[in-house]
């Protein structure tokens, strides 16, 4: 059950962050805002290390056997912009409801494949099928828009 309130809490604030993003980008532009939120992204998750006593090491980051797996960061400035345009050419629904289908579809990919180390997971026509649904009704919803 906490995952659950954990993984709709996140929906909730990727989706307000987004508008706040994008509100704050017409003021300042996209790359200083976008900046911005990693810059005080990078402060909170210090304070928050420095806070819960963390025995981890900056060290063992650069140590680790994948370096790729190093350019989460790197994804979430671009991960921010996105958000960001996709908001201002979309709407916040239409951009959340596109950013949905887009993970459901990715996420899995991965899991068949058993990318980045993930589990391999095998194929499974339901979950095919519920993607297309969850697809459908996005297309219910933003019909006459």
């Amino acid at each position: 059950m906490l995952g659950v309130f954990i993984a709709v809490l996140s929906g909730a604030l990727m989706s307000i962050q987004g508008v706040f993003n994008a509100e704050l980008t017409k003021q300042s532009g996209i790359w200083m805002a976008a900046g911005f939120v990693q810059i005080s992204a990078f402060f909170v998750c210090l304070a928050a290390w420095f806070m819960t006593g963390s025995q981890s090491s900056v060290s063992e980051l650069f140590s680790i056997d994948k370096k790729y797996m190093l350019l989460g960061g790197v994804m979430g400035a671009f991960i921010t912009y996105t958000v960001i345009k996709g908001i201002e050419y979309l709407g916040p629904a239409r951009n959340a409801q596109l950013i949905i289908i887009s993970q459901l579809i990715v996420a899995y990919l991965i899991e068949v494949m058993g990318l980045f180390g993930s589990e391999k997971a095998g194929f499974d026509i339901k979950k095919v099928i519920g993607v297309l649904v969850i697809t459908s009704g996005i297309v219910i919803f933003t019909w006459g828009h």
